[in-house]
C-alpha cells in the first residue's frame, strides 16, 4: 500500500508519474494493550537522486520488531530541488499525526530516521519546522511538522566545506546561492528546540566525512539538546543496518536502547 502525501498533485509537481508523486509506505503494527504506539518515518539516502532500497523496508521492519510502527518516505529527488524534498518530509510528519488515531499511533511520539542524504533531509526537518497553521483549510496542514526525535545515520549535515558534493548539487544546483547553502547547513541551524538526536558514522567514511556528524553533535551540545553519538573506526558508506559488518552492526542495539530511554519502545 502506498499513501500519496497530497490528495491531488503535490506542490510544484511537473508531472504525474511515480517520481512526481511523493508518498509513504506504511509498516503498521497493532496497538499494544490498546495503547497507541510510537512511529518512525524512515528516509532512505541516495544523494538526492534515488532512494536506497536497503535503507527503506528492511529498516522499517526492524523498527517493527521493537514495537514501533514505521513508514518509508519516498520524497522527490533530482531534477526536483529544494524546497520540494523538505516540503515532502514536512507533509509526511503532518500526515502521520493527522491519521494517528486511525493507525493506533501516538501523535506525540513521531520520529524520523534518515540515511546519508536522507539524513540531511531528516536533519533539515529537525531544524526547519513549524507548529502548523490552525487556520489551514487542509486539516493535515494544521499539525506540527517537528519530529519528536531524530536518528541520523552517516548523514550529510553541512553543505559547506565538508559536504557531499553530489547531494549539494542535486539539491541546490551547480552554482548554489551561498546564503541558501548556509541555511541548509544544519549544524548552523540547531536551536534548543531541535529534537533529541541519535547519530552514527564511521570514522573513515569515504563519501560523507565523519565531520558531518561531529559538527551536528557539537551544535546539539552547545544548545543543550540531548544526543547520542557513535563513531565506529571503519566501514564503507551506505551500510544501512550493517548486518554484514560486525564492527558496525551494534548500532541497531545502541539505537534500540536509546529509543527505549526516549519512551519510544
Amino acid at each position: 500500500m502506498t499513501l500519496p502525501l497530497w490528495p491531488h498533485a503535490a506542490p510544484g509537481a511537473t508531472g504525474d508519474g511515480p517520481k512526481d508523486v511523493p508518498h509513504l509506505v506504511p509498516y503498521l503494527i497493532s496497538p499494544s494493550d490498546e495503547k497507541p504506539r510510537a512511529a518512525v518515518i524512515v528516509i532512505p539516502g541516495g544523494g538526492y537522486t534515488w532512494h536506497g532500497v536497503h535503507e527503506g523496508e528492511p529498516v522499517a521492519r526492524w523498527l517493527n520488531t521493537l514495537g514501533v510502527s514505521s513508514f518509508v518516505l519516498y520524497y522527490r529527488v533530482a531534477p526536483y530541488r529544494h524546497p520540494y524534498p523538505l516540503l515532502d518530509a514536512q507533509r509526511a510528519v503532518r500526515l502521520v499525526r493527522h491519521r494517528a488515531a486511525e493507525w493506533g499511533i501516538d501523535p506525540g511520539r513521531v520520529g524520523v530516521l534518515g540515511f546519508s542524504a536522507g539524513g540531511h533531509l531528516a536533519s533539515t526537518l529537525g531544524t526547519h519546522f513549524d507548529a502548523g497553521d490552525p487556520a489551514a483549510e487542509d486539516p493535515v496542514e494544521r499539525h506540527s511538522c517537528r519530529p519528536d526525535l531524530l536518528i541520523l545515520c552517516y548523514p550529510v549535515i553541512t553543505l559547506l566545506e565538508k559536504t557531499h558534493t553530489g547531494s549539494l548539487h542535486n539539491l541546490l544546483g551547480e552554482n548554489p546561492d551561498p546564503e541558501l547553502r548556509r541555511s541548509l547547513s544544519n549544524e548552523l541551524q540547531v536551536t534548543a528546540q531541535t529534537p533529541p538526536t541519535f547519530l552514527w558514522h564511521t570514522a573513515d567514511d569515504p563519501s560523507v566525512p565523519v565531520e558531518n556528524s561531529l559538527l551536528f553533535a557539537s551544535s546539539l551540545a552547545r544548545h543543550g539538546v540531548p544526543f547520542a553519538l557513535h563513531v565506529y573506526p571503519s566501514g564503507r558508506h551506505g551500510l544501512g543496518l550493517a548486518q554484514d559488518h560486525p564492527e558496525v552492526r551494534s548500532w541497531v542495539t545502541a539505537c534500540a536502547e536509546w529509543l527505549s530511554h526516549r519512551g519510544f519502545v
